[in-house]
C-alpha cells in the first residue's frame, strides 16, 4: 500500500506546476478583460499611432493643462515593474503612486475606488506578467501654479474621494448590480457623463446628466425619454456600445468613439446587457429648456440649381464662400445625401434622425465637422474626414447652421466665435477662469496681512519704547 502512494504523490507533485500555470493564465486573461473594461489603453498609450500599448506618453488636454500618461508596463526602470499589488491598489483606489505622489483625477481613481479585490489582483497579474515591458521614459507632467502642487490633492480627496467602495443600490438584481459596478466603477462612465462642480469634482446631484468635455458633449445617459436614453431598448444600448452607432439615432465620436474602440467592443454581451439594464434604472434628468427631441420629416432640397462643385470633398477647393448650402453640398452631400438622409443601408447616417442635430446643443455637430470621426466597432471601421483644416470657423458655422435649419433643430444656431471656442476645447471651467483672480486676491490678502503685521509690530515696539522711557524716568526720579 505504501508503495502505491509513492507514484500518486509523484504524480501530484508534477501536476502542481501545471495547475499553477493554468491559474496564472486564467488570471492574466481576466486581468486583460479588466484592463479593457477599465479602458486603460485609452490614456496609457504612446503618443504615436501604432506605438507600444500601455507604454504611456499620451498627452491628455485637461482644463488644468497637459497631463502626460504614465508607463504602466512592467518596466522596472520606467514603468510599474517594482510595484507591489498594494501599491497598484493605492494608485487605483486612492490616487497615490508608489512614490507617495498624489495623482490628478484625470486618472479616474474616484471611480476605481470601488474596484473589487479580485479585479485588482487579476489586473496586477496581467500588468506584471501578461504585458511586455517597455523601457521607455515618459516626460513628467508640469502644470502651471498652483495645480503643480500635488499636495493640494490631499485636501481635495478629503472632500470628494468616496472611499467606501462599491455599494449596490437597494433592490438591485444580480444583473443591475453588475451593471452598476461597470458603469460607476470599472468603466467609469460618470467621469465623462456627470457634470463637474466648481472644484472639478463630479456633481452627483446631476448623476449621468451629461457634461461638456473639450468641445464635445458627453450626453445625458439617464432614463429620461427626451434628453436621455429612456426611449432606447436594452438591445439598442448594447448595439451602440458594441458598434459605436445605432441606425437613425446616434453615432459615437470623440471620446466615446475611443471608448467603443478600446473598451466596449471587447466586453461580453452579458456585461453590456447588465450596463444597459442598470442605465434604465438611473433616475431621469431632463436637460434644461428641452421639452422634446426635434425629429423632422425632411423634404429633399433640389440643390442642382445651385452653382456648386461635384458634391464631394474634392470640390472644397472651390468652396470659398459662406453659403451653407453650397458648402454642405461640397463637403457633406456625397455621403449624407442632398436631402440629409444618408444611405439606404444606414452606413452613412441620416442627419435628421441624429442626436447631434436634434437635441438642444450643437457642440457635437460642430466638433464632428472639425475633427471628423475615426472609429472601430465590433462590426467594422467608420471614418468621416476632418474638415477643420480645410474650412475656417465661419464656414464651419455656415455648414452647421444649414444642417440644423434644414435637417435638425432649427431653434439652434452656431456663431463663428462659438466654433472658435469649441476648436480650442470649449469654455474653460469656472475654477480655471477664476484662478487669476483668486491668486491675485489671495496675494492681496497676504499683502494686507503682512502690512497689518508690520504696523502691529511697529505699534507694539513704539509702546515698548514709551514704556521703557517711562520706567527710566520713574527710576531717575526716585533715585533723587
Amino acid at each position: 500500500m505504501g508503495l502505491l502512494k509513492l507514484p500518486l504523490l509523484a504524480l501530484l507533485l508534477t501536476a502542481l506546476p501545471v495547475f499553477a500555470a493554468e491559474d496564472t493564465a486564467a488570471l492574466i486573461q481576466k486581468g486583460a478583460y479588466v484592463a479593457r473594461a477599465g479602458d486603460c489603453e485609452a490614456c496609457h498609450r504612446t503618443a504615436e499611432n501604432g506605438g507600444a500599448p500601455l507604454a504611456g506618453g499620451y498627452v491628455i488636454d485637461s482644463p488644468m493643462g497637459k497631463i502626460i500618461s504614465s508607463n504602466i508596463t512592467p518596466s522596472k526602470a520606467y514603468g510599474i515593474g517594482d510595484y507591489t499589488e498594494q501599491q497598484l491598489a493605492d494608485a487605483l483606489r486612492k490616487g497615490i503612486n508608489a512614490k507617495g505622489q498624489h495623482l490628478y483625477p484625470a486618472m479616474p481613481y474616484t471611480s476605481y475606488q470601488g474596484m473589487s479585490d479580485d479585479d485588482i489582483h487579476a489586473l496586477y497579474v496581467y500588468l506584471q506578467q501578461g504585458v511586455k515591458a517597455v523601457d521607455q521614459p515618459v516626460p513628467e507632467t508640469h502644470l502651471a501654479f498652483p495645480f503643480n502642487i500635488r499636495q493640494l490633492m490631499f485636501g481635495w480627496n478629503l472632500v470628494f474621494l468616496d472611499s467606501q467602495g462599491f455599494v449596490p443600490k437597494p433592490g438591485a438584481t444580480e444583473q443591475t448590480r453588475r451593471g452598476q459596478y461597470l458603469v460607476d466603477n470599472l468603466a467609469h462612465c460618470g467621469a465623462c457623463h456627470t457634470p463637474r462642480n466648481a472644484l472639478m469634482a463630479e456633481d452627483n446631484s446631476q448623476y449621468l446628466g451629461g457634461a461638456k468635455l473639450g468641445g464635445w458633449v458627453a450626453p445625458n445617459i439617464t432614463s429620461d425619454k427626451v434628453s436621455g436614453l429612456g426611449d432606447w431598448s436594452d438591445d439598442d444600448l448594447v448595439n451602440f456600445l458594441k458598434n459605436g452607432h445605432l441606425a437613425d439615432k446616434a453615432q459615437a465620436a470623440g471620446g466615446m468613439a475611443e471608448a467603443v474602440e478600446n473598451s466596449f467592443r471587447y466586453l461580453s454581451d452579458s456585461d453590456l446587457h447588465a450596463m444597459a439594464a442598470y442605465l434604465h434604472t438611473v433616475p431621469p434628468i431632463r436637460d434644461p429648456g428641452q421639452t422634446e427631441r426635434v425629429v423632422r420629416k425632411v423634404t429633399p432640397v433640389d440643390m442642382s440649381t445651385l452653382e456648386t462643385g461635384q458634391g464631394d470633398q474634392a470640390s472644397l477647393a472651390d468652396a470659398t464662400g459662406m453659403d451653407g448650402a453650397r458648402l454642405y453640398n461640397s463637403a457633406c452631400s456625397s455621403c449624407h445625401g442632398r436631402d440629409g438622409q444618408g444611405s439606404a443601408d444606414k452606413f452613412y447616417p441620416s442627419l435628421s434622425l441624429n442626436t447631434a442635430l436634434n437635441g438642444n446643443q450643437a457642440n457635437n455637430l460642430v466638433m464632428a465637422i472639425i475633427a471628423g470621426i475615426d472609429r472601430k466597432g465590433a462590426d467594422g471601421a467608420v471614418s468621416m474626414p476632418a474638415l477643420g483644416g480645410d474650412l475656417d470657423d465661419a464656414q464651419i458655422a455656415a455648414i452647421a447652421n444649414y444642417s440644423l435649419h434644414t435637417f435638425g433643430n432649427p431653434a439652434l444656431s452656431v456663431s463663428s466665435a462659438e466654433v472658435t471656442s469649441l476648436r480650442r476645447g470649449g469654455d474653460a471651467p469656472l475654477l480655471i477662469t477664476a484662478m487669476p483672480y483668486l491668486l491675485w486676491g489671495g496675494g492681496l490678502v497676504v499683502l494686507v496681512l503682512i502690512i497689518v503685521l508690520v504696523l502691529w509690530r511697529r505699534h507694539h515696539k513704539h509702546l515698548r519704547e514709551v514704556e521703557a522711557k517711562r520706567i527710566a524716568l520713574n527710576r531717575r526720579f526716585h533715585s533723587k
